[in-house]
């Protein structure tokens, strides 16, 4: 691949659209109106005030449940036993009916039971 040209982006490929007007009367009206709007704006704009929630009127509230709505609390069982650990050895199959585990596509394993599933596998991956 070779070089791009400068003037070449390929992080924004969208057309922007570009503003028609049907005559030079009606581009200078539109000019006009954008500009007295924008000096409206900039001479009537107030700053919205940022109300705070002041913590003092909320520090005497608390949050209770109504009447009968009281959650028990169970206490778990300790045994004394300790926490669940990890098994010293891991998990091994120690059976004799499956031999293997094969790969039909990607990642999908498929358990083995005989010689000719294994073989039947493989013609099915090949063709």
């Amino acid at each position: 691949m070779g070089m791009m040209p400068a003037f070449f982006s390929t992080t924004n490929t969208r057309k922007r659209k570009k503003q028609k007007f049907k005559s030079a009367e009606e581009k200078r009206k539109h000019f006009q109106l954008e500009q007295s709007w924008n000096e409206l704006k900039r001479k009537h704009y107030v700053e919205p005030s940022k109300k705070s929630v002041s913590t003092n009127t909320l520090s005497g509230y608390k949050l209770t449940s109504p009447p009968g709505r009281e959650s028990i609390n169970y206490p778990s069982v300790d045994t004394g036993l300790g926490n669940a650990t990890k098994p010293i050895e891991g998990k091994r199959y120690t059976g004799d009916k499956i031999i293997g585990i094969g790969t039909l596509h990607k990642s999908n394993a498929v358990p083995i039971f005989s010689d000719q599933e294994a073989k039947d596998i493989s013609k099915m991956r090949r063709g």
